[in-house]
């Protein structure tokens, strides 16, 4: 089962994979929040807004987004962008767990030079008030013991630069993860459970 002091423990113990950034590489970075919730943990998602020429309008993601010039690091891009985003200051809820791999950003129809890093952190209060920005329809619990047990994995048809598609992912609610989330989720997957494989 993955707890969250196993989640804790081999986060801590994994070197994260990272990718050497040109002076065109955009870098972003998400937060993963996760909950103790009856037997589950939980990791929390956001639906992302509905918007014209964004490529992943209407996604489900990690909160967070791009490095910007006055941000410190990486890891405060992604607590500044939580913060905006859904109103959650993750200095004040969670403890920070630590990094995952960086992942190479590679929407279909687009091409990016775009490096996402996500952070972990585990909630420390029993609940969260909202407050989402423009850039977020809904924000979903979704249980990260469903997911790695296949429970939860499902193929979902989505609308990609013109044409549908059909895509593996994970039910969360009414919505689907998948694309770049999706590889967020196996990867950290791969550094909790060394058996794992991608399915």
């Amino acid at each position: 089962m993955l707890t969250i002091d196993s989640i804790r423990h081999s986060v801590r113990e994994h070197s994260p994979k990272q990718y050497e950034a040109r002076k065109t590489t955009r870098q972003a970075a998400v937060s993963v929040l996760l909950r103790k919730e009856d037997d589950h943990t939980e990791a929390l998602f956001i639906l992302r807004a509905q918007k014209e020429g964004d490529p992943w309008s209407g996604h489900m993601a990690f909160p967070g987004g791009h490095l910007e010039d006055n941000d410190e690091s990486l890891r405060h891009a992604a607590e500044r962008e939580t913060l905006e985003e859904i109103g959650i200051d993750l200095t004040q809820v969670s403890n920070y767990i630590g990094p995952l791999d960086a992942v190479q950003a590679n929407p279909r129809g687009r091409h990016l030079d775009l490096i996402v890093t996500p952070f972990v952190y585990e909630l420390t209060q029993p609940s969260l008030n909202f407050a989402l920005n423009y850039e977020v329809a809904d924000v979903l619990w979704g249980s990260l013991n469903n997911m790695h047990a296949g429970d939860s994995h499902t193929m979902g048809e989505f609308h990609v630069a013109g044409d549908v598609v059909s895509y593996p992912g994970y039910q969360v609610g009414d919505e689907v993860v998948w694309g770049l989330t999706y590889r967020m989720v196996d990867l950290f997957f791969a550094v909790l459970d060394p058996a794992w494989v991608e399915r």
